[in-house]
């Protein structure tokens, strides 16, 4: 079951549909709202709106009716595995969505069909209660394993992440997280995790900006950030001690990356000449901050990101970032489900897929 690739505006609509269809929104028999209707919701043309619902169609989760409209169906069993995504604004973004769509493809591959559940990143109240419920929609389901992205940037999502696995594991159906754990830095949770090696990217990063002669290294995230910045920030710490130097705490700047107040530390005297930030969006606003404050990256102040996101390359003074192999991690990932399916006895594991160190202007010496 694959999602569509025609655009980002078409997935948006097919995963949100999906999901609603998933979690009992849009319950068996009951009408959807027209392609008139979705395409004001959405601010997208209509013919976007019926790729969105054909592809529906295609899955069999949709029946169309002449001059009546779509209603849901109820999906058929796949003679393989059935799959459950419980991600983050699944269909939205750089990273989930290859992630996704490789895990799909690879589960189509095998006959088996994936269920998409999306529930909201930041930004919403009720994102941890709607994960929840899509959760408790997986265990009506009997899906045979569930791919989970735990929630970040969320009061209580510790809390909230925990009950979802607890649940899962209480059902018997495997969880492979993606990306990152439910618990703290270093702590471990009993399920398998498939992502990048993160205390290595902080190293890598740390390196790189001590190559270029920075000595007074800070580490910029959002609060609530996941464990994955955690590990970074212990990999930055292993690289400066290597050099003789030490990552003081008060060089770990977390909060709002919004506010130019965030970067004030970095600009003061004895502060920041290089900058590792918890993803491309803070770094992005870190940048848009310092040129505020008269502060010129690279010649001031170096700046480096994770993710390598399309944008990074298109900023005033292009990101030096780190690349997530996202297709890589999503084989990875339906590999290591079918492992934990066939020998659920096997301890917690964690696959680590290699990254790319991405070099442009933000990190290095002007002319360079």
């Amino acid at each position: 079951m694959l999602t569509p690739r025609a655009s980002t505006k078409h997935a948006r609509i097919f995963a949100q549909l999906h999901a609603a269809i998933t979690d009992g929104t849009y319950a068996f028999g009951a009408r959807i709202p027209s392609e008139e209707q979705l395409a004001q919701q959405f601010k997208v043309t209509r013919v976007t709106v019926a790729k969105a619902l054909l592809e529906l169609v295609r899955l069999g989760l949709l029946e169309r009716r002449p001059g009546s409209g779509s209603y849901v169906r109820q999906p058929q069993r796949a003679s393989g595995p059935t799959f459950a995504l419980l991600v983050p604004n699944l269909g939205q973004g750089e990273i989930f969505e290859p992630i996704c769509g490789a895990i799909a493809a690879a589960t189509s591959a095998g006959q088996g069909a994936v269920l998409w559940g999306q529930f909201p990143a930041v930004g919403d109240n009720d994102r941890s209660a709607q994960a929840e419920r899509l959760c408790e929609s997986f265990v009506e389901r009997r899906v045979d394993g569930v791919f989970f992205a735990p929630i970040e940037m969320a009061a209580g999502m510790e809390r909230t992440n925990r009950r979802i696995a607890a649940r899962l594991q209480q059902a018997g159906i495997p969880v492979v997280l993606l990306d990152r754990d439910i618990e703290p830095y270093p702590r471990r949770s009993a399920h398998d995790l498939v992502g990048v090696d993160n205390r290595r990217i902080g190293h890598v990063l740390a390196e790189h900006l001590l190559e270029q002669g920075c000595k007074r290294i800070h580490v910029v995230l959002q609060s609530g950030s996941a464990p994955t910045v955690a590990a970074r920030i212990a990999g930055v710490r292993d690289a400066l001690a290597l050099r003789g130097l030490a990552l003081a705490p008060t060089a770990v700047h977390a909060g709002d990356d919004a506010d130019p107040g965030l970067v004030r530390p970095l600009v003061a005297r004895g502060g920041a000449d290089g900058v590792i930030c918890g993803n491309d969006a803070t770094a992005a606003q870190v940048m848009r901050h310092l040129a505020a404050l008269g502060r010129r990256v690279p010649e001031d102040i170096r700046v480096v990101g994770v993710d390598d996101l399309t944008y990074a390359r298109m900023l005033a003074v292009p990101l030096t970032t780190v690349r997530q192999p996202c297709t890589a991690i999503g084989v990875a990932a339906h590999a290591t489900m079918l492992s934990r399916i066939a020998h659920p006895e096997l301890p917690a594991r964690d696959v680590a897929v290699d990254f790319t160190l991405v070099i442009r202007q933000s990190s290095t010496s002007p002319g360079a």
